[in-house]
C-alpha cells in the first residue's frame, strides 16, 4: 500500500493518540478566566453560559472520543441524527437534573465511568461482544445510557462553582445549549474528516488499530480517575 493511500489514516488517528500523551488530558476542569467568571456571577448571564457550554463541549476530549467512536462505522445520516440525539437527550437530562435537585456525583468515579464509556465504543466497534461473548448488546440503548453518566460529569462540573439558585435553569439551559451547539460545531469537523477518511482503503486497513487506541484512551482516563478516587477520594 503506498503512503499516499495510508496517509488519511494518520491524519484521523495520530491526533487521538496525541491528545492522550499531552499533559493537559487530564485537566478537565475550567480555564482561569471562566473560573473567575463562574465564582463571581450572581445573576442570568445567558451569552457567557452559552459560550462556556460550547467550549467545554469543543475542548471536552472525553466526550468527544466516545462521540467518535459512536459515529466512526455509521454511514448515513438518519443513522448519525438517531445516536446523536439519543447521547443528547441522556446528557442533556442529567445535566438539568442533577444540578437543579443538588445530586452530588463523586468526580473521580463519574469520570471513571466516562472513561469507561470510551472502552465500550472502542470494543463495540471491534466487534469485542459477539467475539467474546456472543452477543450484541442495544446500541441505541447503551448510548443513551452512557449520555447519563456524561450529563452527570457536566453537571458535577458546575456543582464545584456554588452557583447561585435564583432563576439558576436559565442559566443552566443556556450552558446546555451551548453544550450543543459545541457538540454539532465539534461533529461538523469530525464528519468531514470521516468522511474524507472513508473514500481511501485506508480507512478499514486502520479501523482496527484506531479503536484499539479509543479504548486505549478510555483506560489511561479510567486508570487515572480510580487512581484520584483512591487518593483524594
Amino acid at each position: 500500500m503506498t503512503p499516499a493511500i495510508q496517509r488519511p489514516a494518520w491524519l484521523i488517528s495520530l491526533p487521538f493518540f496525541l491528545l492522550l500523551l499531552s499533559p493537559s488530558v487530564f485537566a478537565h476542569g475550567v480555564d482561569a478566566n471562566t473560573e473567575r467568571f463562574l465564582l463571581a456571577n450572581q445573576g442570568v448571564a445567558i451569552g457567557p453560559f452559552l459560550y462556556i457550554g460550547a467550549k467545554h463541549m469543543v475542548t471536552g476530549y472525553d466526550h468527544l472520543l466516545f462521540l467518535i467512536g459512536v459515529i466512526f462505522f455509521l454511514f448515513r445520516t438518519r443513522d448519525v441524527l438517531i445516536y446523536v440525539s439519543l447521547f443528547t437527550l441522556g446528557h442533556s437530562l442529567t445535566l438539568l437534573f442533577g444540578v437543579l435537585n443538588n445530586m452530588a456525583v463523586n468526580p473521580f468515579l463519574i469520570d471513571a465511568i466516562i472513561g469507561l464509556s470510551i472502552v465500550y465504543k472502542g470494543f463495540d466497534n471491534l466487534g469485542g461482544f459477539r467475539r467474546l461473548f456472543g452477543f450484541q448488546p442495544n446500541t441505541k440503548i447503551a448510548v443513551m445510557v452512557f449520555g447519563l453518566f456524561h450529563g452527570f460529569g457536566l453537571a458535577t462540573k458546575l456543582q464545584d462553582f456554588s452557583l447561585p439558585q435564583a432563576e439558576l435553569w436559565k442559566n443552566l439551559l443556556a450552558f446546555n445549549v451551548g453544550v450543543e451547539i459545541g457538540q454539532f460545531v465539534a461533529l461538523l469537523f469530525i464528519l468531514i474528516a470521516l468522511d474524507f477518511w472513508r473514500r481511501h482503503k485506508s480507512f478499514y486497513t486502520f479501523s482496527t488499530a484506531t479503536n484499539t487506541l479509543l479504548m486505549t484512551g478510555g483506560l489511561i482516563l479510567f486508570g487515572y480517575q480510580i487512581t484520584g478516587y483512591l487518593i483524594n477520594g
